[in-house]
């Protein structure tokens, strides 16, 4: 028996965040290293190390991939929003506030477990 009977709803927005901050991620990482055009650079040669860090050059974000990721951004920021400010966590205090939210964070993994 779960300790915290979350609402549906709570729970659906829960889960959105977390897919959406993983798309916003799997998209980010197709993007240039930098927002704006900016050259390249080499770090000098470090000591007992043949590594040298560098950075092509980035052509920075088209419009579209700006406007992806603002669009990305709000969307993260409307959720999170929505989850921290549920009605259900008046309900709770204290350690337990802490606890709860801390497992809601998890609670679609026991949903999929018991789902399969």
């Amino acid at each position: 028996m779960p300790k915290y009977d979350f609402p549906e709803n709570l729970r659906a927005a829960q889960l959105s965040l977390l897919e959406t901050r993983t798309a916003y991620e799997q998209y980010v990482t197709t993007l240039p290293w930098s927002a704006e055009p900016m050259p390249g650079w080499e770090g000098d040669k470090q000591l007992h190390s043949s590594y040298r860090s560098h950075k092509e050059d980035s052509p920075g974000y088209t419009e579209a991939q700006a406007a992806e990721v603002a669009r990305f951004r709000a969307e993260l920021l409307r959720l999170s929003a929505e989850v921290v400010t549920h009605p259900y966590w008046q309900s709770l205090s204290g350690p337990d506030l802490v606890d709860a939210r801390m497992v809601l964070q998890h609670a679609h993994e026991s949903a999929e477990g018991e789902a399969a």
